[in-house]
């Protein structure tokens, strides 16, 4: 989801750039709001992975997408499903662009530790296959829409209309791998550090399990959680743009969180900000992490067992350094 996330800036400007193109964006159906504010020459062709199994499936999907007639095909993913159908495009003649993921590069940075050099940021790869297809523009996204001209409706009977006098700030402990999620118990503590300091805590999350742990937290004073409460992702992103600071993991948050503006607070352990999935136009010292580890990075998508078995790069830091960086960001967006 963070990949489909990166994706957004570049789209936002080649489209704007170039109004004479038709840009389809073919994604997962439930991707598919991150789109929602696009020029009004990018489709989005959300699919159910589920239906499309196999060769047949793939082939069905293929024959679909070859009706629109497309003069280019850009495949951003680079896997299996996209190698099928970007194959069927160029035997039919298409122009199409690869994206080149570094997958060696990346592998050497993990082998070799985090005082190598960082790694080309992930929107400058998918910048670099558009280029290479001829397509002239430059990144100049901001953000995904000017909460001015927004209707907050939805989100106000949710949460209610922020006061201008309160702080608000979003907590999304997830991710998808061990490896990248800060000790729920330390998570807490910051969530709690932050609501006696007068903070209107918001806690982000998807799914049953996550929404027990978060209901628990949401017992205490100043803290809210609205997970599986906001009608789906289109709010969510709505909700995050009221934030003053998003507090998030190395996931699709930190990365939705900055698509809309807000100041993100990421913290990283088994993984590593020069891997090159940094969030859109974030500060470095926005960033949370242990550099005193020769052990870190320990794999690009923080999907492997730490080697001690104790998640150092993640118990090693304190509730009171992620609370500090937080509001250092406050007083700064002031």
């Amino acid at each position: 989801m963070g990949d489909v996330a990166l994706t957004v800036p570049v789209i936002h400007s080649l489209a704007r750039q170039n109004a004479d193109l038709r840009i389809t964006v073919l994604t997962r159906q439930h991707f598919g709001p991150m789109f929602d504010w696009m020029p009004a020459n990018v489709e989005v062709m959300g699919i159910d992975t589920a239906k499309v199994k196999g060769v047949v499936g793939l082939e069905r999907l293929y024959r679909q997408l070859s009706q629109r007639k497309f003069d280019a095909v850009a495949d951003l993913h680079d896997v299996l499903r996209t190698k099928y159908l970007r194959t069927r495009f160029r035997l039919a003649g298409k122009q199409v662009g690869v994206i080149d993921k570094g997958r060696r590069q990346k592998k050497a940075l993990i082998a070799h530790g985090a005082d190598h050099d960082a790694l080309p940021l992930t929107t400058d790869r998918y910048v670099d296959v558009l280029r290479s297809m001829g397509f002239d523009f430059q990144l100049d996204f901001e953000r995904a829409f000017d909460p001015r001209h927004e209707q907050f409706g939805p989100v106000e009977r949710r949460v209610g209309r922020k006061p201008r006098d309160q702080r608000w700030v979003g907590i999304a402990p997830f991710a998808a791998h061990d490896g990248k999620v800060y000790p729920l118990g330390q998570m807490r503590r910051v969530a709690e550090l932050l609501a006696a300091d007068g903070c209107r805590v918001l806690l982000f999350g998807a799914g049953q399990k996550e929404r027990q742990v978060l209901d628990e937290w949401a017992t205490v004073a100043g803290i809210d959680s609205v997970c599986g409460t906001m009608g789906g992702l289109h709010n969510e992103m709505l909700l995050m743009s009221q934030l003053d600071c998003m507090v998030a993991m190395d996931s699709a948050n930190m990365h939705l969180a900055a698509l809309v503006g807000t100041p993100v607070v990421s913290i990283w352990g088994a993984t590593h900000p020069k891997v090159g999935f940094t969030p859109w136009m974030q500060p470095a010292d926005r960033i949370v992490q242990r550099d005193d580890l020769p052990c870190r990075p320990c794999s690009v998508y923080g999907n492997k067992p730490c080697q001690w078995g104790d998640l150092r790069c993640m118990t090693g830091i304190a509730p009171e350094t992620v609370a500090e960086r937080v509001k250092r960001v406050l007083k700064s967006e002031k």
